[in-house]
């Protein structure tokens, strides 16, 4: 392993220590370093953290100091728990560009509850803004809300943090708001916003829009996947009529309007389920671009939110100390990052995770990538 240039390393090194001098008997460089790479070998507490550290002791001693040894699980806790999130964060969006290529495409951004992370009290789990680069298959970013309907505040500042020129921002429903498509624009980006009742006006514009278009303002293009036991036929129709929209001028920029409808064959049940679903952009009337926009949308929750939950377990997760589960979230992002783009194995994320555990080469590959 390149000690100097590991990225993680680094990463490590540029965290600020918060602890009082006494208090500093192991460094934080091997405290976060040792907790990345037991999380990607599966510890979810900061128990199991402790005990991989002693299992792996030897393998250890090859990249870190260790002056006094394994810091013990309370160790581990103490110090996530009273590390500043804000700057945390800062740290990791700062390491995923040095890490990954230059973003473009599709940018998702999308909110997700740390449901374990609820204490007691009636005070509520922490919920995370979240952005998702397609292209670079990473977690760009996040940022904290105290509630779910924050989302609209947050986002606004998760966009200034984010390198998107060049690229197409989307977010479902909640995101839907007139400053929040202006801060993508102000970024450089173009937005694609889904439209529910939370907007009612602009929604029932919509359905007018579809209802009374001429049909030379209309264009069409239907995809259809197939595997897995289903069959998706998927029909995108976007016109950029927007006579029917009451305050067009309200959304900067606005070009074009935009309907999915999908229709879902499971073979198993003989099941079939419609939707139709409504966008607003910025982008040309295009239907075989929109349509592969709002497709890729789908990656954050495939990608991210599926593996945060069932590859990593972070919705049963009940680190509640002070700062624990704002900044353990951000360690499930990382390790997840590295996880997912390691190449040299097909194997699923869960796979790879069990082969770091067994094999010291294959966990300094994932370390040092």
């Amino acid at each position: 392993m390149n000690i100097e240039n590991n990225k993680l390393l680094t990463f490590a090194r540029r965290l600020p220590d918060h602890r009082m001098e006494r208090k500093k008997l192991h460094s934080a460089v091997d405290i976060v370093y040792m907790t990345f790479a037991a999380v990607i070998c599966g510890s979810d507490t900061w128990e199991t953290i402790s005990e991989f550290a002693r299992a792996k002791k030897e393998y250890f001693k090859e990249v870190l100091s260790l002056k006094n040894g394994i810091p013990s699980h309370d160790t581990f806790n103490r110090f996530f728990a009273g590390l500043a999130p804000g700057e945390f964060e800062k740290q990791f969006m700062l390491w995923v560009q040095e890490l990954s290529k230059e973003n473009q495409g599709v940018v998702s951004i999308d909110g997700k509850t740390v449901r374990g992370s609820r204490k007691s009290g009636n005070k509520s789990a922490i919920h995370m803004v979240s952005a998702f680069s397609e292209s670079n298959n990473m977690v760009l970013g996040q940022l904290k809300t105290a509630e779910k309907s924050n989302e609209i505040t947050a986002i606004p500042e998760l966009l200034k943090l984010l390198d998107i020129e060049g690229c197409t921002v989307t977010i479902d429903a909640m995101g839907c708001q007139t400053k929040i498509a202006h801060a993508i624009l102000e970024r450089k980006a173009d937005y694609v916003l889904a439209v529910k009742e939370n907007q009612k006006e602009l929604h029932d514009n919509i359905l007018d829009t579809f209802r009374f278009v001429a049909k030379e303002n209309v264009t069409s293009f239907e995809d259809i996947d197939a595997g897995h036991g289903r069959v998706e036929t998927r029909k995108c129709t976007v016109t950029g009529d927007l006579s029917h929209i009451s305050k067009p001028d309200h959304w900067e920029k606005l070009q074009t309007i935009v309907r999915i409808d999908s229709e879902r064959y499971t073979k198993a049940t003989g099941v079939t389920q419609n939707e139709t679903r409504y966008y607003i952009s910025c982008m040309a009337p295009d239907p075989k671009a929109l349509e592969k926009v709002i497709r890729s949308h789908w990656g954050i929750e495939n990608k991210l939110h599926w593996h945060l939950d069932v590859s990593f377990g972070e919705d049963s997760s009940r680190k509640r100390d002070r700062n624990a589960a704002e900044n353990y979230s951000v360690i499930l992002r990382m390790a997840l990052n590295l996880v997912a783009n390691e190449k040299s194995t097909k194997n699923s994320v869960k796979t790879k995770r069990m082969k770091a555990g067994w094999d010291n080469q294959y966990l300094k590959l994932l370390l040092d990538f």
